[in-house]
């Protein structure tokens, strides 16, 4: 008997996982409440969609149903309730967007160091010298060397900036030519680049408040790619104010999208864009490719990868 997926995804996605060599059989789900498959698949594949978003219900009595798998097509799973990971497994799409994150970023940390749009001349009276800013020779200061971070490490490193990072366990950075530092304090103190790119977790929630961001190298350059409650919005905004922080690239804020006439729509040394860094729709290959792996190893009975840790919350 073949395994029966829920799945969340796209129609022409689900047919290409329906044709894993396991033969599975794809169920529909139901948009506003997504859960209630738990009662008739083995496998619940989840996206972050407004019914996950908005559950303010308890847990559900069928949850987790006859389910033995959840996963989440996105890395990070603080979209979803509580009480998903209250099932028997539950894993992530973690790596798959890194490249085209980490991407992302590189483009952010030129956009503001070259400024092209500032400099550029649309009349003779404009034909004038003005220096432009430098990478090579930076420094770019990565909180959070996971999949995503070590992506903008090695783009960093390729392009002749100083690369430094911090990490929440382990005292050596993976890779070569990257310095791993004591701690955030000291990132901040040095980094021209600053780059977050930690999970949203309890111990991370505001960790970029008013005393850290005092901490920031003058006139740095603050990228955030994690979560928006990663950073005291309030806060920031009085660091770009009154000092020391010199811009801020964001991709993601709390809530998105932030209500209409919200200061960081216009702050002039804010760069916003609607949580699109992950470019997901045009790697959606990826994420197939590495579901389908993960099912071949479920059906050897061995472990997929990327098991989501219920007590750390990624």
């Amino acid at each position: 008997m073949s395994l029966i997926i829920a799945s969340q995804m796209e129609e022409d996605f689900n047919r290409r996982l329906g044709q894993h060599p396991s033969a599975p059989t794809l169920i529909d789900v139901a948009e506003d409440e997504p859960w209630t498959a738990a009662s008739e698949a083995d496998i619940l594949l989840v996206r972050p969609s407004q019914a996950w978003r908005q559950s303010l219900y308890a847990r559900p009595h069928i949850w987790p149903g006859r389910l033995k798998w959840v996963y989440s097509a996105s890395a990070g799973v603080d979209f979803y309730p509580d009480w998903l990971l209250d099932a028997p497994l539950v894993t992530c799409g973690r790596g798959v967007a890194s490249e085209e994150i980490a991407d992302y970023v590189v483009a952010a940390i030129y956009a503001y160091a070259k400024n092209l749009e500032a400099v550029t001349a649309r009349s003779r009276a404009q034909w004038v010298h003005a220096p432009l800013g430098r990478v090579s020779g930076t420094t770019i200061g990565i909180v959070g060397l996971g999949a995503i971070g070590c992506a903008v490490a090695r783009r960093g490193l390729a392009l002749g900036a100083q690369v430094i990072g911090v990490r929440r366990v382990g005292t050596q950075s993976g890779l070569t030519g990257v310095e791993l530092v004591r701690d955030i304090e000291t990132l901040l103190g040095r980094a021209d680049h600053i780059v977050i790119a930690v999970p949203a977790t309890p111990e991370t929630r505001y960790l970029f408040d008013a005393a850290l961001l005092a901490k920031v190298k003058p006139g740095a350059h603050l990228i955030n790619v994690a979560r928006g409650t990663v950073i005291d919005q309030p806060a920031l905004v009085d660091a770009l104010d009154h000092g020391p922080l010199g811009f801020a690239t964001l991709d993601v804020t709390e809530p998105e999208p932030l209500p209409e006439g919200h200061i960081l729509y216009t702050h002039p040394q804010v760069r916003l864009t609607p949580h699109i860094s992950s470019n997901h729709m045009l790697v959606r290959h990826r994420l197939l490719e590495k579901v389908q792996e993960d099912l071949t190893r479920f059906v050897r009975g061995e472990q997929p990868t990327d098991i989501v840790d219920p007590a750390r919350g990624y």
